[in-house]
């Protein structure tokens, strides 16, 4: 029994081999047909890869760009193109070509431009970059100076500064301002994170005296036995403010002795910078003769001045057309107008004109009456210039001029004596050289123009009569300034430095 299974065991198993190896055989044909499959797919497959060579050697157009492929420009500058070829079999087609995209030169960023050529329902395309970009930095201005000299106690008061930037505009309000003793730093930042820095270097020092102002005359006349008056001073020290109260006079008159007696005012600030004037007193027996001067200030230079004013429509509209060509005048008004008109007065002062006193009232019989009665007007109209203004004022005009006789009718010699009286308290008083006639000759412009522009000198000064209460001269006056500058004129105020004296005669 047993051998019968393994005889039938052994059977079996040849059976087994019988059947595997027929398959190795079926196995090794299936690998033959395989390969042969693989070498046609890659013929095949070569031949497309030529086909579309071939393709696009002979049948798609070549686009070929000029330039970089990325450009990169800084804002501001405009984007020139670089430019491009397209041919198609030797045939050029660049005319042919169109651009796809744009280029925004107003706004940072990356555009991309596409290039595109076609031919027989082909299409070539190429890609450039551009960068808009913003590299610049911005730029702060510092009005002033950069290198700024301060007083050395003094808190730097900031002169100003602009910042621009080449892409944000108008920056100033991101400036950083960094202060310190002897510098100020500024720095600035825009949206593209470009920085800027710049520097206002301080210099503390004082080297300069105070401003030491005499009132009055440098040359005062007195008397034998009458007393000086002094007129007074200032002294305003550019770091220290006003020093007036310490300055220093030395030197003493003697009012009952002639001769001449010199005063010296000295000024001094903390740092020991000093300024010195002096003023000479001349003590005589007697008045001498004030003698007349017709020079009438610098030669060439036209001296507008205005009489019994202020006058609300009239010297309005005189000070709108000196305004207009920025012409400077000089205003002798009356004190009984002032408080009446403050806002005139506060217009001359501001706008650079000068206010003169032409007494309280110009009542002849009341200010010649006596020199008390004249002095009193004078002081009460100075006074009040001054309360609505600010400006106190030592020119003088003597009603009628200091030539007029009206006054020998009310007091002997009366002239005389305010003349002198008015150089010995520190007043200037002018007269004129040229009347525009509008105190009674004459109401019509064109003849006061001609009146004016016909006595005009460039040997001379010019000082001109008028009077800012008349509607003929408020018409007239822009003809006047007109023609002065169109012919070569200056127009000045008067101050202390110009005489115009007619002759005394009472």
């Amino acid at each position: 029994m047993e051998e019968e299974t393994l005889e039938e065991n052994t059977i079996e198993e040849e059976k087994e081999v019988e059947k595997k190896e027929p398959k190795k055989e079926k196995t090794k044909k299936k690998t033959k047909i395989n390969k042969k499959s693989f070498s046609i797919l890659g013929i095949a497959l070569l031949s497309i890869v030529f086909v579309v060579f071939v393709f696009f050697i002979f049948f798609v157009p070549k686009l070929k760009l000029i330039g970089k492929k990325v450009v990169t420009i800084e804002y501001g500058e405009r984007y020139k193109e670089p430019g491009y070829k397209a041919s198609y079999l030797g045939n050029d087609l660049t005319e042919k070509v169109w651009i796809e995209g744009k280029v925004d030169e107003t706004k940072l960023g990356t555009y991309t431009l596409k290039y595109k050529v076609r031919k027989n329902k082909v299409i070539a395309t190429k890609e450039r970059e551009v960068n808009i970009v913003d590299t610049k930095k911005p730029e702060i201005d510092l009005a002033g100076d950069t290198e700024k000299k301060i007083c050395p106690k003094q808190e730097y008061e900031e002169d100003g500064f602009t910042a621009v930037d080449n892409y944000d505009g108008d920056i100033t309000d991101k400036v950083e301002r960094t202060p310190s003793e002897d510098k100020v730093e500024y720095s600035v930042s825009d949206s593209s994170g470009n920085k800027t820095k710049v520097t206002r270097t301080l210099v503390r020092e004082d080297k300069e005296g105070p401003e030491l102002t005499l009132k009055g005359n440098a040359t005062v006349y007195v008397v034998i036995n009458n007393k000086y008056n002094e007129p007074g001073y200032t002294s305003i020290d550019k770091c220290e403010g006003d020093l007036s109260s310490s300055v220093k006079v030395t030197g003493t008159v003697n009012t009952s002795t002639a001769g001449t007696y010199t005063l010296t005012y000295t000024s001094t600030d903390s740092l020991n910078n000093t300024t010195t004037k002096t003023r000479s007193v001349v003590v005589q027996k007697s008045y001498t003769k004030i003698s007349s001067n017709y020079t009438c200030g610098k030669a060439g230079v036209i001296y507008l001045t205005f009489d019994d004013g202020p006058n609300a429509a009239y010297t309005t509209k005189i000070l709108d057309v000196l305004k207009k060509y920025n012409v400077k005048a000089t205003f002798f008004v009356l004190g009984s107008k002032v408080n009446s008109n403050a806002n005139l007065i506060k217009r001359e002062v501001n706008e650079g004109h000068a206010v003169g006193i032409h007494t309280w009232s110009h009542e002849y019989s009341q200010i010649y009456k006596s020199s008390d009665a004249f002095w009193d007007e004078v002081t009460r109209t100075r006074n009040a210039i001054k309360n609505v203004s600010g400006y106190d004022s030592q020119l003088l005009r003597f009603p009628g001029g200091v030539s007029n006789t009206v006054s020998r009718h009310y007091s002997s010699g009366i002239m005389t004596r305010l003349a002198y009286e008015a150089l010995d308290k520190g007043y200037t008083y002018f007269d004129w050289n040229i009347s525009s006639g509008d105190a009674g000759g004459t109401t019509d412009p064109n003849v006061e123009y001609r009146n004016v522009v016909n006595s005009l000198s460039k040997s001379r000064g010019n000082v001109i009569l008028m009077h800012d209460i008349k509607g003929h001269t408020a018409n007239a006056i822009e003809s006047i300034v007109k023609y002065g500058l169109d012919n070569g004129y200056k127009f000045e105020v008067l101050d202390s430095s110009v005489i115009c004296r007619q002759g005394i005669n009472n």
